[in-house]
């Protein structure tokens, strides 16, 4: 190669260049060097840069060619920036995305202050730089809302990266459309614990119209809903009155828009998930791997319910990995997804706003081989009756994380219908006793 490219540079010193003038001659370099890469073509290149690491050679400085060529290169992004995204850059510099994580920069879209500086929040799946100001769980709250971008401004982005780039495969992204209500609500009621069971049951009621046409598998969990209606204040339903939605607003919405026109769409992390965004993302048919992300703890809150979870299990039904994280599920719910994601092999939950009774629809996973559990203080408090619950046959491992196993009928009925694990994982647990070992090894 190197004695190619001295020959193609001898012959071009050779060749006489008739009215050059005061051109620049390419093979006299500035440093007393020749570039001995302008022989070579973009895709003799491209070839050869494919075959480097991106992050240990930072090639891309070298000249604003390879700069270009890099870009070409790269699939994977994290944007930090969402100015980046808006100005329509992203699309110049990397033409052939296919994974992108806009959650950093949906999160930071108003400026720092010079007091925010040094100040750096992080919390399982938040990490943002806060003002001093922020110090308590409402203010944190509220200061991560106005940080977040508007709802318009994420629409407007994702229908551009949705035309941009039809072939993307990974999204990671924070549903910022529900924030401004949920946050409303939360600041005016002083008691937090009783407002989070009280915005499950408006939730709930105040879901998609089109819902009475979904079928048995979530119909006791809206009667429920519909029986504890009348019992919620009329505060919380004037609160509530803008989750209301129709066809017209998730048509507009967004992820909609991505999900129509993005069929190759396999992996999805929603942040601040809520049941309209998983009806906006019910046309993505092909997705396999999925992270919903509802409440963190006491500083955002967007509950996603079994109406939610049956929309998803729905539309799709070729899920291979779902995770679920802070929403208002129960039996109705997981018996959704088991029933019609019937290839499911891994199911990673945090329960903390689950129902009881949610365990027994474990049974419905016919497939499932992996299942965790993450940061339960209760697993299951009531179970129903043991001859009742079923099997998951299929289940091979069983992972407990940062869990309080001194639920003794929780996890007796989980051990149950894990009957035929073959992996059992403690890890950060609360209980480990002579007692838990003793349940767990009488169905192991």
């Amino acid at each position: 190669m190197l004695q190619y490219l001295h020959h193609q540079q001898a012959q071009g010193r050779a060749i006489q260049r008739k009215g050059l003038g005061n051109k620049i001659d390419p093979w006299k370099g500035t440093m007393g060097a020749a570039d001995l890469t302008l022989c070579l073509g973009d895709e003799v290149v491209l070839r050869i840069l494919s075959f480097l690491p991106l992050s240990p050679y930072p090639y891309s400085q070298v000249c604003k060619r390879w700069l270009r060529l890099q870009g070409v290169l790269r699939t994977t992004i994290k944007v930090l920036d969402w100015k980046f995204v808006e100005s329509g850059r992203i699309s110049v510099r990397f033409p052939n995305l296919i994974d992108i994580d806009l959650t950093p920069a949906c999160r930071s879209a108003v400026p720092r202050s010079p007091s925010s500086i040094n100040v750096l929040f992080s919390h399982r799946c938040l990490r943002v730089h806060l003002d001093v100001e922020a110090y308590d769980p409402l203010s944190i709250e509220h200061f991560l809302h106005d940080q977040q971008l508007s709802p318009t401004a994420l629409d407007k982005c994702l229908k551009v990266l949705a035309d941009t780039y039809p072939d993307l495969q990974r999204l990671c992204v924070i549903d910022v459309r529900k924030a401004s209500v949920e946050i409303d609500l939360f600041a005016n009621i002083t008691d937090k614990s009783d407002a989070a069971d009280e915005l499950s049951v408006n939730v709930k009621v105040d879901g998609d119209p089109s819902m009475k046409d979904l079928g048995p598998v979530s119909k006791g969990g809206q009667n429920r809903a519909m029986a504890e209606e009348h019992e919620s204040n009329d505060d919380l339903k004037t609160v509530n009155a803008p989750l209301v939605y129709g066809d017209d607003d998730v048509s507009s919405h967004g992820l909609a828009y991505l999900a129509r026109n993005c069929h190759t769409l396999q992996q999805l992390e929603l942040q601040q998930c809520s049941d309209e965004s998983l009806h906006a993302i019910s046309a993505c048919e092909n997705l396999q791997i999925v992270r919903l992300v509802g409440s963190v703890s006491d500083f955002y809150r967007s509950l996603f319910t079994d109406i939610g979870l049956t929309i998803l299990a729905r539309s799709c039904v070729r899920l291979v990995k779902l995770d679920l994280s802070g929403c208002e599920a129960s039996y109705d719910g997981v018996a959704a997804i088991g029933q019609c994601c019937v290839m499911l092999e891994e199911l990673i939950i945090s329960n903390e706003g689950f129902h009881d009774g949610w365990i027994a629809a474990l049974s419905f996973c016919s497939c499932l081989k992996t299942l965790r559990l993450e940061n339960c203080r209760q697993i299951d408090t009531v179970p129903g009756p043991l001859e009742h619950l079923g099997y998951c046959l299929a289940l091979e491992r069983l992972q407990l994380v940062r869990c309080d196993l001194r639920d003794a009928a929780g996890f007796q009925a989980l051990m149950l219908v894990s009957v035929n694990i073959r992996d059992l994982e403690f890890q950060d647990c609360w209980g480990l006793e002579d007692e838990t070992f003793t349940a767990a090894a009488a169905y192991v």
